[in-house]
């Protein structure tokens, strides 16, 4: 009874993979993911900025 349960669920999820994709969803998740980059990579040289700065700081005295 598990087999045959195990089965249905595996086939279930194999035509949900062979589902259409919309055009509009993977262009709405791929201007969110580069939004995220884009502050990752903000937060990333302002920290670099920062420790150049302070090392600089340290180094004058």
């Amino acid at each position: 009874m598990s087999t045959q349960f195990n089965i249905e669920k595996n086939q279930s999820d194999y035509a949900n993979i062979q589902s259409k994709v919309k055009v509009t969803d993977l262009l709405s998740r791929l201007n969110e993911e580069k939004k995220i980059e884009k502050k990752r990579n903000l937060a990333l040289g302002v920290a670099a900025v920062s420790a150049v700065t302070v090392f600089g700081i340290i180094l004058t005295i």
